[in-house]
């Protein structure tokens, strides 16, 4: 098992080495084995590896328990080099924001340096949440060819950000799989609310991305399971109304991105597509509920939101 922990400084905006503060070159030469995969794990928005009680290192990216991202992806047993990539997520969700996008800036060198040494190599990117626009900056600057697949995990940023990341010389050649799930349309509406969108468009990722090489897959739709089902990936369904997190705690869900990640030829884009429904359900599907509920949901929304917005979120 090789996994090589990173963290974005903002202060000299470098990744350096989780633990000992060092420049990662010497270790990064580990990734750039002839023929063995790069996967590159993004975490979301609450996680701070300067602080030890909100670390991603020792939390979502631990390698020593079965709910960590590593063992998740299968990472722990196969060939592949893990690279988990953490940054400062926390305090008010618009200063989260723009800090993803710098760390993104800082991912895509990194990434430039994987591929000029080893360009046979495949480097992948799978992120969740807020990481997703840690990927998609990181995807729009890096070098031609230097990406694989990228999968988005709820991811919160928005479509025209991925439209233009999918035009770069990496975007162009990489494939985007946009996981998405009806559970999380009141954090979109959050994000929403919260971030101001690029004209004209606010749509997020949630509402899908058009594009040859990006597909959207809504996890919480039983034709969607019912599909991965009959390609071999078998995943729970859903069985929460309103969740951010599924994405990745439902049973068997890292196990289909692994796969995805690992073995991308045993699931081309088009093959997944040919299974999946063409068209996801519409925001609030999940919520068919009476109007005294969705007042109490809509406050408690509110609530988050202020709490978002001023860096009080848990």
């Amino acid at each position: 098992m090789t996994v090589i922990r990173l963290n974005h400084c903002p202060q000299s905006g470098r990744a350096n080495l989780h633990g000992s503060g060092q420049n990662p070159t010497q270790a990064l030469r580990r990734a750039a084995q002839p023929g063995e995969p790069v996967v590159i794990m993004i975490h979301g928005y609450k996680y701070d590896p300067a602080s030890p009680a909100h670390c991603p290192q020792t939390r979502i990216f631990a390698a020593d328990h079965a709910g960590g991202w590593p063992v998740s992806l299968g990472l722990v047993t196969s060939g592949a080099v893990g690279i988990t990539f953490g940054w400062p997520a926390r305090g008010p969700l618009h200063r989260a924001f723009a800090a993803a996008s710098r760390a993104g800036a800082e991912l895509a060198r990194i990434i430039g340096q994987i591929h000029r040494q080893a360009p046979q190599n495949p480097v992948h990117l799978i992120a969740h949440s807020l990481g997703a626009e840690v990927a998609l900056a990181a995807l729009a600057l890096a070098p031609k060819g230097a990406i694989g697949r990228v999968i988005l995990l709820t991811g919160a940023s928005f479509q025209s950000h991925a439209e233009a990341a999918l035009q770069s010389p990496a975007g162009r050649t990489a494939e985007i799989i946009n996981v998405v799930s009806r559970e999380n349309d009141l954090f979109d509406c959050l994000f929403e609310w919260l971030i101001p969108a690029p004209a004209p468009a606010r749509k997020v990722l949630g509402q899908g991305i058009d594009a040859v090489n990006a597909l959207t897959l809504q996890l919480d739709c039983p034709k969607t399971l019912a599909g991965l089902a009959r390609l071999g990936s078998t995943i729970a369904p859903s069985q929460t109304r309103i969740c951010h997190w599924s994405g990745y705690t439902r049973s068997g869900a890292m196990a289909f991105y692994a796969k995805c990640l690992l073995d991308p030829h045993s699931l081309p884009l088009a093959h997944l597509r040919a299974h999946l429904p063409a068209t996801c359900a519409p925001r609030w599907a999940r919520l068919s509920l009476g109007s005294a509920l969705k007042t109490r949901i809509t406050l408690r929304a509110q609530k988050i939101a202020f709490a978002m917005h001023y860096g009080r979120a848990n």
